[in-house]
């Protein structure tokens, strides 16, 4: 191929360009509905335009990668705002997340797609389902450069009720069928039958039924009432060592806010509410400790832990502290395990070398999940993102967590669309495991979500609150919990065996519908 045919012509600039909107009108903040099940119909057209060309199998790579540029390009834009309160280098860090890391993803599932289905009789609507699917699998465990940031499944997560069969498949299961959505209405327009269409809407009254059903008969239970804590601290006053004590006081007085409505049993504090190390500054920890000691209330705190060698090195975490009413901090604190890309870890590098540079984060990834367990109930933690990885809540529920709390520090993401993006991923945990989940965010959002999805007390950006409810729960262990990601596996394998069946055999290029 040469260099132009390897750059977008003006009609695929188009088709990229309708995708690129239905998936911003199908995300939050927009989520709308109607643009999931359609969104990926564009990068169909082009790939089924190549095949009647009999295009090489290079072209359809080059296809989906401008698709993914396009689409990550655009949905993604807020990186660019987040990562300059990092380093200057945000705009190359933004453009090698996209050109380097996302869009070759989408290139790979447009090649394996297009090999598949014009050099075997595998059907476009099983083929294309599954390696959509695997590739939304590979996003998230790519190593260091895990992003597992809007997967199609999450594009419900307003209207939970069609998504509450995610107890069995997870969020996974509903990527896998939207992507074979998207393809049944690409089979009526290209085709123009109907045929497809009603089998789609089958499909969709049978979630909408099956979701209204578990609406109507899961039994829910308060397990305690958390107060979550939104100081909306800007990001630079976090960053201004000058402005420790003050944040610290501001949250002790908005813990004694909290504490004014007595059903209260648990105050949430964000990530890196002070972001300092307890063990350079005990004093801090010592007050913390004596208002959850005063109060009668355990208090979760988001700071900085470090652990000393003998040789003056140390070890350092994003983490999360549990001081108890007795006035102790619980003996293990939560070290986060999935670390942010760049602004947390370099990825593949030793953590020791970046530790002391100023445009890198050298923080060490934990390596447990402690469940906390409070008079009430047992919950587990999920720092920033973590909320992202469905593996995370389902291991805090298999260990025995009746909800859980996501702290985070959003000061970063301004009012962008991420915020918006960030939180909607609870949706599916909680659907996933059936477990409430009380969310503080430094600067919002902050919120409750019950085990059926569905969102409470909503607090906007950039403001100062204090938001206490009853956290739910339910006795039931999901399939999904039970099994794990199966329909992972499942796309996986399938996704191999059609690629490997593009290599074993060539027919003739037709329609494989």
């Amino acid at each position: 191929m040469s260099l132009r045919d390897r750059l977008p012509s003006r009609r695929l600039v188009l088709l990229a360009a309708v995708s690129t909107a239905l998936l911003v009108g199908a995300y939050p903040p927009f989520s709308l509905i109607l643009p999931s099940f359609v969104a990926l119909v564009p990068l169909l057209w082009a790939l089924d335009e190549l095949r009647l060309r009999n295009a090489p199998v290079a072209e359809a790579a080059w296809v989906g990668y401008w698709f993914g540029v396009f689409v990550n390009g655009v949905t993604l834009y807020w990186m660019v705002i987040a990562l300059w309160h990092f380093t200057p280098l945000s705009a190359l860090g933004y453009a090698a997340s996209v050109l380097v890391v996302l869009s070759p993803q989408w290139a790979l599932a447009a090649w394996a797609t297009y090999r598949a289905s014009t050099r075997t009789r595998i059907p476009l609507w099983i083929g294309f389902s599954l390696i959509w699917t695997g590739v939304e699998w590979l996003q998230g465990h790519f190593g260091d450069l895990r992003f597992p940031w809007l997967g199609l499944g999450n594009s419900l997560v307003r209207l939970p009720t069609l998504v509450q069969w995610a107890e069995i498949g997870g969020a996974r299961g509903v990527t896998l069928w939207l992507a074979w959505a998207n393809v049944m209405v690409f089979l009526a327009l290209s085709r123009r039958t109907w045929k497809p269409v009603v089998a789609l809407a089958v499909t969709v009254a049978a979630a909408a039924g099956y979701g209204t059903w578990r609406e109507r008969t899961i039994v829910m239970r308060p397990v305690t009432t958390v107060a979550v804590l939104q100081p909306n601290v800007g990001f630079n006053e976090k960053r201004e060592e000058r402005e420790n004590i003050r944040l610290l006081n501001q949250l002790l007085e908005l813990t004694r806010r909290a504490r004014q409505d007595t059903s209260v049993r648990l105050v949430a504090w964000p990530e890196a509410a002070v972001p300092v190390y307890f063990v350079d500054h005990p004093g801090y920890a010592d007050s913390v400790a004596e208002l959850s000691r005063a109060i009668g209330i355990p208090i979760l705190a988001g700071g900085l832990d470090a652990v000393f060698k003998p040789d003056g090195s140390y070890d350092n975490w994003n983490a999360a502290f549990l001081f108890e009413p007795d006035g102790r901090v619980h003996q293990r604190p939560y070290h986060k395990l999935y670390l942010v890309p760049i602004v947390e870890r370099v990825p593949f590098i030793n953590p020791d070398w970046f530790g002391n540079m100023k445009w890198f984060g050298g923080f060490e990834a934990g390596d447990s999940l402690p469940v906390y367990r409070i008079a009430q109930g047992s919950f587990g933690v999920l720092i920033c993102y973590e909320s992202t990885f469905e593996d995370l809540a389902r291991r805090y529920r298999k260990g025995g967590a009746d909800f859980l709390v996501n702290i985070t520090n959003d000061a970063w993401y301004g009012r962008s669309t991420a915020p918006a993006q960030h939180a909607s991923h609870l949706v599916m945990r909680a659907i996933e495991t059936r477990v409430g989940i009380a969310r503080a965010a430094n600067s919002g959002i902050s919120e409750f979500v019950d085990p059926l999805g569905r969102v409470h007390l909503s607090t906007p950006l950039l403001e100062e609150r204090v938001e206490a409810s009853p956290v739910l729960t339910t006795d039931i262990r999901t399939p999904y919990v039970r099994f794990g990601d199966w329909v992972a596996l499942v796309a996986i394998v399938g996704s191999l065996a059609c690629v490997a069946a593009s290599f074993m055999h060539r027919t003739p290029q037709g329609d494989t519908t």
